[in-house]
């Protein structure tokens, strides 16, 4: 307990966890002032999703490779995964699938362009392990074509019905989460040697206690389901009242909110000339969300939704998946980055953003 209170007090971003009680206060006192629970439900999701990451990464420290792995990769998105549960037991689909499409391109684009300008305005040229690089955008571009499917043929097809489109998505969704275990026991077991780090940087900071950490991800996990429920209790009626929709608080705010913490610890990979690190959060990340999160979300969607949910996206979100993949797949291919290419990457996240906010997409 006291390595915890420890690194609360020399953590900045951890202060922010003053906000978690003042939420549960906030929504007693003034249960209907929902842009203030919107905003206080927001700053204290980014220090639980802080403390779940250093928490999993500590547990995934002391099982070793292959299991560590397996955990970084299930628990990474914890936050994202929790956020989205609670808002498909209230049915708010469109805000899921947002969340989904817009954690995807975040992790894609802005994660990984700002790793590559904060990296690059450090050191004058980075480099790291391509071909972990490939194989990830590999991973993303099988699962952006799973995405794009139903939404295809959809358009394509008037005659198919809302019953096809079901069973369409039921059927991807096992396929992809094959392909995401496929890929674990590629890169975790088989081939390990082929994702060796391409630089030495600056060491990682030790881990917590195997104790502590358990108790630390079984203790923030129960605290972000809690507040993710006021979350997206006031998320539709703040988004009104601030101007958005839900379709970009959960594209652009969501996926920043709910990947701060992964952010956080690739900035200070890239800092400290780590960036391997930094493009296997970013596009790992992104990744798990569409080959993982996505498909276990319709699958859950079956048992706590009120109906089942498909994963036909708005042709816009689609759209910007694809642009995102092929984006990150370029800007990878060489296994070297500079600030600018950072820049190159950011501009076209920074236009997604600016298009969502100006001309939301309609429902899917």
């Amino acid at each position: 307990m006291n390595r915890l209170l420890k690194e609360i007090r020399h953590s900045p971003l951890l202060w922010l966890l003053a906000f978690v009680p003042a939420v549960f206060v906030a929504q007693g006192l003034k249960p209907e002032a929902h842009t203030l629970l919107f905003v206080l439900s927001v700053l204290a999701i980014v220090p639980l999703a802080a403390l779940l990451s250093h928490a999993t990464e500590s547990v995934a420290a002391k099982t070793g490779d292959a299991v560590g792995g397996l955990l970084n990769a299930t628990l990474g998105n914890l936050t994202e995964l929790v956020i989205a549960l609670t808002a498909l037991r209230a049915g708010q689909y469109m805000l899921v699938k947002a969340s989904i499409a817009g954690a995807i391109v975040t992790n894609a684009l802005f994660m990984l362009g700002a790793s590559f300008l904060l990296g690059g305005l450090k050191h004058h040229v980075q480099e790291y392990n391509r071909v972990g690089a490939r194989m990830q955008a590999g991973l993303l571009f099988l699962a952006t074509i799973a995405l794009s499917i139903p939404s295809a043929v959809s358009q394509a097809d008037a005659v198919t019905g809302a019953a096809f489109t079901q069973k369409l998505s039921v059927a991807l969704a096992m396929l992809l989460i094959l392909a995401y275990a496929l890929g674990l026991l590629f890169s975790l077991k088989t081939h390990r040697e082929l994702f060796a780090s391409a630089e030495s940087g600056e060491a990682a900071e030790a881990p917590w206690p195997l104790g502590l950490a358990l108790t630390t991800l079984a203790s923030v996990t129960v605290l972000v389901a809690l507040v993710s429920e006021v979350f997206v209790e006031s998320v539709q009626k703040a988004a009104e009242a601030l101007g958005m929709t839900p379709a970009f608080v959960g594209f652009i705010v969501v996926a920043l909110v709910g990947g701060a913490a992964e952010m956080a610890s690739a900035f200070s990979g890239a800092r400290k000339n780590r960036l391997d690190l930094s493009v296997g959060i970013a596009l790992g990340s992104a990744s798990q969300i569409a080959l993982f999160v996505a498909p276990v979300l319709v699958l859950f969607s079956y048992l706590i939704g009120p109906t089942p949910m498909d994963l036909q996206f708005w042709p816009g979100a689609v759209v910007m998946i694809l642009v995102a993949t092929l984006t990150a797949s370029l800007v990878t291919n060489s296994g070297r980055s500079a600030w600018f290419v950072g820049v190159l990457v950011l501009m076209v996240y920074l236009i997604f953003a600016l298009t969502l906010y100006l001309l939301p997409p309609r429902a899917a």
